[in-house]
């Protein structure tokens, strides 16, 4: 599975002009069209929810897969659906809170053309959980009471260390085994001149909805994105005094785990070209050095 990207760059930055857009001109391309939610919606948690839409150039008997965004953030996977324009019964997070900047993202799955994939962000609307409300409420309170009071204590003189010389050991450099929990496997040590390098990332065979992030050094430098075949470049900025470990993040399997991503690592002179594979218990990474 930080973040100040451009409207859903986290999930979908290939969204051009016209994805934002009522239509496509061009008739040979897939279109999606939600319906609902729409700007006046207010989806009420617990309160199952309802999606429709309509397309253009796409089968029926192709899927559409649906995702809930709040501030640039994916913060529910809602399903993948059979394009038949609606599916209901929908059952939200109860944990999601209220507000009024939620968005439901569609993206066209398997499509004929990979290079012209359907894809469509509703105008924002408003999600009201009363419950998830007041348990924020009470945990505020019980944060505010719950400050201990500061004891004043004696402290001690320091006393002078002897002027003698210690030989402090050799630091090795720290390489980091797990991150939340998941195993951190190492499959490759880089090298390059430069310490701001680019990288783009893309999906590594078939799109089947993998939703990853990349970490450098144990920050996110791209959060919650879905994998397509289009190439997402970043730029980073490496630590030329230590190993930077770079490593893939999965937030779901997709229809084909494990999630596998391509990745080209540049600094404009030199190129390095790898696969990374993660899943929910381990996620694999990359040492870079700089010379």
């Amino acid at each position: 599975m930080r973040q100040s990207p451009f409207l859903i760059l986290c999930l979908l930055s290939l969204f051009t002009a016209t994805s934002f857009g009522q239509g496509n001109m061009d008739n040979k391309n897939s279109v999606i069209n939600l319906t609902k939610p729409d700007t006046g919606t207010n989806w009420n948690i617990p309160d199952k929810i309802t999606l429709k839409w309509n397309t253009i150039n796409i089968d029926t008997s192709k899927t559409i897969r649906f995702f809930l965004v709040r501030n640039e953030m994916v913060v529910q996977e809602l399903g993948t659906f059979k394009n038949d324009g609606f599916e209901e019964g929908i059952e939200l997070a109860k944990n999601i809170g209220s507000g009024s900047r939620y968005q439901v993202v569609a993206i066209e799955l398997f499509p004929d053309d990979k290079y012209k994939i359907a894809k469509r962000v509703t105008p924002f609307f408003t999600i009201t959980n009363a419950a998830s409300d007041e348990r924020k409420k009470k945990q505020q309170l019980a944060n505010t009471s719950s400050v201990p009071s500061k004891k004043k204590s004696k402290t001690k003189k320091a006393i002078a260390p002897k002027n003698t010389e210690v030989t402090q050991p050799e630091k090795k450099p720290v390489i980091r085994e797990t991150f939340e929990g998941r195993k951190i496997s190492y499959t490759k040590e880089l090298q390059f001149d430069s310490e701001n390098i680019t990288i783009k990332i893309w999906d590594h065979g078939r799109q089947d909805g993998d939703i990853v992030s990349i970490y450098l050094n144990g920050v996110s430098v791209v959060s919650k994105y879905y994998l397509t075949y289009w190439k997402k470049e970043f730029n980073v900025k490496l630590d030329p005094k230590k190993s930077n470990d770079l490593f893939l993040y999965a937030h779901n399997l997709g229809d084909s785990p494990p999630n596998t991503v391509s990745v080209e690592i540049s600094d404009g002179k030199k190129s390095e070209n790898i696969v990374l594979n993660s899943d929910l218990q381990s996620c694999e990474a990359v040492l870079i050095s700089v010379k």
